[in-house]
């Protein structure tokens, strides 16, 4: 089964939703999630915020903050993921911001990419990424990356809560 699919069953069995943020991917992680039979059960939507002024206007990131340190940078991918499941209004969201070349982006080089996940309980996390390989190979990296970011939280999330319905034991 795909990192997709199983993100697709787990978030269905558990009636939740998720939205993606894509800037370098755009699209590719939310064609990869649609790609699943079924996944119109759980799947809200996507941004794909490409220009920076589209990350502060439609995703909520700090305008100062995009200034201070451009796109290519992890609070800018937590805040991507926070704004999209806010905006998108689902339990899950999902980022992408980086440098897929062919050439550096604001002093970042090529393979610099950032994937976040925001939950429902409120927490993000962002993973730092140093991807090789050409534009094509960096962006499906990406995607992966993101996805695995995603099922990994799931299945903590998994874990907590059976921790929880077990007494903390």
């Amino acid at each position: 089964m795909s990192g997709a699919a199983r993100i697709v069953q787990v978030l269905t069995e558990r009636e939740q939703t998720l939205a993606v943020a894509e800037s370098l991917t755009g699209g590719l992680v939310a064609a990869e999630v649609t790609s699943v039979a079924g996944a119109s059960r759980v799947f809200r939507g996507s941004v794909t915020a490409y220009a920076t002024e589209l990350k502060r206007d439609v995703l909520g990131v700090d305008a100062t903050l995009l200034a201070e340190r451009g796109a290519v940078d992890p609070e800018v991918a937590r805040q991507m993921a926070a704004g999209v499941r806010k905006v998108l209004g689902a339990d899950w969201g999902l980022a992408t911001t980086g440098v897929a070349g062919p050439a550096p982006q604001d002093g970042h080089p090529v393979g610099t990419v950032y994937v976040a996940v925001a939950g429902p309980d409120g927490t993000v996390k962002s993973v730092a990424l140093r991807l090789n390989g050409d534009r094509a190979e960096i962006r499906r990296e990406s995607v992966r990356s993101v996805l695995e970011l995603l099922s990994s939280e799931l299945g903590e999330d998994a874990r907590a809560q059976d921790t929880e319905q077990n007494g903390g034991n």
